[in-house]
């Protein structure tokens, strides 16, 4: 059966008041936020509504114990002026992961997407059209049962916000490898977007800025292993082939950038290996003039070009930006897929159908 989703739009947009050229990054919100509640063991009350401030209460068991998810995504808009949404059942199966990690009832995935098409319907207007800008989609899910004592709540709530922004990274980006501090082991919830991973995280950046490093090279708990790199997973162009740290062990999170930009090189016939990556490798790798290139892949970076690696003495500078035809040919190809101007193969690209103007 399907769901129904209540919508109330806003009397008057705000999108005129928004200086598209100069978008700060998660600061600008959309009109409307879907939102749905769990309640007696179901999801329900699935709305649309104006975007504001929620009630919550001081005892809110997220606030105490991080029961707390989300997920990261991008809507585009193409020539036609369709919005563009790209692999949102993957986002939807990786949240539903993230929940089930965390005792969270899992949400629908039909609704999920729904939510989405009709979030991207009224908020069509704010998503912006520069080279390297987008719609950023936050879905989010959070414990809001009112007790203190440890054990998962009883109830919940689904939101999805959308916020227009710029590039995440405008120049390339300066990495520190972690030497005390890890961000996730074996049996843990690195895989999942859980809320406490990033909070983890935030005081070794802090360090790590200081330093005038814009972000961290996450090892294994033995610091033997390079894992991902804060707000993205990482590629290595070691000689022509291109690796990337295996998930296996449940410490790196399954990037959906990682899994396209994956299936592209694969599909152009370049040789990708995904396996574990020690950092006397790369070390080796970059004496030996093989280490091509280094670069993120993430929702928010798409491509993080890494200028230079630091690990205790050892400071690894990579190629200029422009000598590295493979991290631009994905980027190009991912955005071009997102926005429409390149064939999806894949089948990734979702468009949202806006109503006719009689």
């Amino acid at each position: 059966m399907e769901q129904t989703i209540r919508i109330s739009p806003v009397l008057n947009s705000r999108v005129s008041e928004v200086d598209f050229d100069n978008i700060p990054f998660g600061r600008e919100f959309t009109d409307h936020m879907f939102v749905s509640d769990y309640r007696d063991g179901k999801w329900g009350d699935f709305r649309i509504e104006p975007y504001g401030n929620i009630s919550i209460s001081p005892a809110n068991m997220a606030l105490h114990y991080g029961q707390a998810i989300f997920e990261g995504m991008k809507a585009s808009i193409n020539e036609e002026g369709v919005p563009l949404l790209f692999r949102p059942e993957k986002h939807a199966g990786r949240l539903n992961k993230s929940a089930v990690r965390l005792g969270m009832p899992e949400f629908p995935e039909d609704v999920f997407v729904k939510a989405l098409h009709e979030l991207l319907k009224l908020d069509s207007a704010w998503i912006p059209t520069s080279e390297g800008s987008a719609l950023y989609i936050r879905p989010f899910m959070f414990a809001t049962d009112e007790h203190i004592g440890v054990r998962p709540s009883f109830s919940y709530k689904m939101m999805i916000l959308a916020l227009p922004v710029g590039p995440y990274y405008p120049k390339p980006v300066r990495i520190l490898v972690a030497q005390k501090y890890v961000r996730a082991v074996k049996g843990g919830v690195g895989f999942v977007k859980a809320a406490g991973n990033y909070a983890a995280t935030l005081m070794p950046m802090k360090i790590a800025k200081s330093m005038g490093f814009d972000q961290i090279l996450w090892m294994s708990s033995d610091f033997k292993y390079v894992e991902e790199a804060g707000t993205m997973n990482v590629f290595f162009q070691i000689g022509d082939k291109i690796v990337t740290p295996s998930t296996e062990d449940g410490t790196i999170l399954e990037g959906i950038t990682r899994d396209s930009f994956i299936q592209i090189l694969r599909g152009k016939g370049i040789e990708v290996e995904t396996r574990k990556v020690t950092i006397e490798e790369l070390i080796e790798a970059h004496n030996s003039g093989i280490l091509k290139d280094v670069f993120g892949a993430g929702t928010a970076a798409v491509v993080a070009t890494v200028s230079e690696i630091k690990y205790r003495d050892i400071l690894m500078t990579l190629p200029d930006p422009s000598n590295r035809p493979i991290s631009q040919m994905l980027k190009k190809e991912l955005n071009g897929i997102r926005n429409g101007s390149i064939a999806d193969k894949f089948d990734w690209v979702q468009p949202v159908m806006l109503e006719k103007v009689v």
